[in-house]
């Protein structure tokens, strides 16, 4: 690795307060070590993540921040120990970029239940002491264990979401065996993680049912996106209706839900994943104990499955509906993603953009 290639300024929008306001900002990455890899980003889809550190509404923020942890992009360098990626390669950067890869969940290739914490990839501190800083810039160094193929002929705009809404409704799925085909599948929300369990629920077989409080994505959901059923959640007689009918439901809404009513529409044994972050979970126990029903939760994923989603999603031709902006509006899709405007994900074109 050259030290010009090292020390070259990286060019990135970054937030610099709690109002979230992101502009312009120059910075150094860290030098690029043996078994690292030195990408060139292209595209970076936006999180509501995004929303939530750059606003500081964790708490915990450190400024100036740099988001973004769906990134995609094309090797530059690698490092000499490097043995999977070589210069020109497509590869992707999820939401974490280190892990102390000796524990448990390290060695089952789970690093994002690493259990001295995953490295996120922007916000965390790496292994050098300084604060990572995401893909809303130029390039990214990350060690090659974090780093994935995009599968040829993949775009690399539509692969930057899989890297983190993806794969959060994925590895549930394949946890919970919510791919067995004939299964039925419920779906509640349809946003950037809905879209996509709705088409992974297609594309294991599955019958599916979109739950939403807007009967305008009705269309959408049926017509666009291939779901077998729409219901609006709030019609007490349509969910009645539907009494233990389903195998599993995927949350994806951050909103509250009324868990009584959907734990009701499970089968025995029927399994409701939570990938949303509602602000409780409330419910009778008696809805859960004595149908043998299961509520559980789910994050991102490991590395292992990572790489086995992209490649899923590549055989099966299964695509994120994406709105592509550059980089100077993303303060305009960040307020716009706030209030649920988009279709269903924006992706930064961050090569064409960003100077």
């Amino acid at each position: 690795m050259t030290s010009a290639s090292a020390n070259e300024n990286c060019l990135g929008w970054a937030a610099r307060d709690p109002s979230g306001v992101l502009s312009p900002y120059e910075f150094n990455r860290r030098a690029v070590s043996s078994d690292d890899v030195l990408l060139d980003i292209a595209f970076c889809g936006m999180c509501f993540a995004d929303v939530l550190w750059t606003r500081n509404i964790l708490g915990t923020s450190k400024y100036p921040l740099v988001p973004g942890h769906e990134i995609t992009g094309i090797v530059r360098e690698v490092g000499t120990d490097v043995k999977h990626f070589k210069v020109g390669d497509l590869v992707g950067v999820g939401t974490y970029v280190n892990s102390c890869r000796e524990c448990e969940y390290c060695c089952d290739e789970l690093e994002v239940h690493c259990s001295e914490g995953a490295i996120n990839t922007f916000d965390g501190i790496d292994v050098d002491g300084t604060v990572t800083k995401g893909g809303y810039s130029s390039y990214i160094v990350v060690n090659e264990r974090y780093c994935f193929r995009i599968p040829e002929n993949y775009p690399l705009a539509s692969a930057a979401p899989l890297l983190c809404a993806g794969i959060t409704v994925y590895t549930p799925m394949i946890r919970h065996n919510m791919n067995q085909p004939g299964k039925s599948l419920g779906v509640v929300g349809l946003g950037g993680l809905g879209h996509l369990a709705v088409k992974f629920g297609k594309a294991f077989g599955l019958k599916v049912t979109v739950f939403s409080t807007s009967i305008s994505k009705r269309e959408e959901a049926i017509n666009v996106l291939g779901a077998d059923k729409f219901v609006i959640s709030s019609d007490e007689q349509q969910m009645m209706a539907l009494s233990k009918s389903f195998d599993f439901i995927i949350n994806t809404a951050s909103g509250d839900i009324p868990f009584d009513t959907y734990l009701s529409l499970l089968k025995t044994a029927g399994v409701l994943v939570l990938v949303g972050f509602p602000s409780e979970v409330k419910f009778i126990p008696g809805n859960l104990i004595l149908g043998m029903k299961s509520i559980v939760g789910s994050v991102t994923g490991g590395t292992k499955q990572t790489q086995e989603m992209l490649d899923f999603c590549a055989s099966h031709k299964i695509y994120p509906e994406i709105e592509i902006v550059p980089i100077q509006y993303v303060n305009e899709a960040l307020e716009r993603l706030m209030k649920k405007d988009v279709k269903y994900r924006f992706v930064i074109d961050v090569a064409n953009s960003i100077k």
